[in-house]
């Protein structure tokens, strides 16, 4: 990838192409809870995406590749001829063997199972727009691939199981924060708030940080 290392502001411009509206909300609403990622674009159309990023590179693309108007290979090649230094992550469900040569042949940053767990995601977009690669893929494999045109299912439990305290933890996780952050902001220790985490799982029946922070979301809490 072109010039890796150049630096990149602490206000980034992003923008995400991504047509699971669940996902690209979710994920947009994480970006914007960080401290100056205040400029996130988002579009469910591969072609008005590139639009976009033809009119102002910005600093981070995350994209798809299956999208309606425009694959997101595509999307890369032709951002690439015009702007080579910026930054990309592709987000996807269905990583094929030859994806990992595709992506470095077009100087990608590398690309994230988007049906893992968001902390996962965020991970991989510090790696990024730090400089790195970060190919990784089917997170969970040891459940199994999960479509990439859904997230798991979130529960149907009521918002008023969790206490007051534990509702407060489940918004920071489902916005990509870890626990170590968790526990600065809400000035806990690190243990409590993975105990507070476990409680909230078995309180809503989940396995998986994808399943909850969906019900973050469906319950309006995000």
């Amino acid at each position: 990838m072109s010039k890796v290392d150049t630096p990149v502001s602490d206000c980034p411009n992003v923008i995400l192409i991504e047509d699971e509206t669940v996902f690209r909300q979710l994920l947009k609403r994480a970006l914007e809870k960080r401290k100056g990622w205040k400029n996130v674009a988002d579009y469910s159309d591969g072609l008005l995406g590139l639009q976009a990023c033809l009119e102002n590179p910005p600093d981070l693309l995350l994209v798809d590749l299956n999208l309606p108007g425009k694959h997101g290979l595509e999307i890369v090649r032709e951002l690439r001829q015009q702007a080579p230094d910026v930054r990309v992550l592709v987000l996807t469900g269905h990583a094929e063997p030859k994806l990992p040569s595709q992506l470095m042949g077009l100087g990608v940053g590398g690309y994230v199972d988007k049906t893992a767990p968001l902390a996962y995601v965020i991970q991989a977009i510090d790696t990024v727009m730090a400089g790195g690669m970060y190919f990784a893929s089917n997170v969970q494999a040891e459940s199994g691939p999960v479509s990439g045109s859904s997230l798991p299912s979130a529960s149907n439990a009521s918002p008023s199981v969790l206490s007051a305290r534990e509702l407060e933890v489940a918004q920071l996780v489902a916005a990509g924060r870890s626990s170590k952050e968790i526990a600065s902001d809400l000035d806990l220790s690190t243990r409590t708030v993975e105990k507070h985490r476990a409680n909230i799982m078995e309180k809503l029946g989940v396995r998986e940080v994808a399943s909850l922070v969906r019900w973050v979301l469906q319950n309006g809490l995000g």
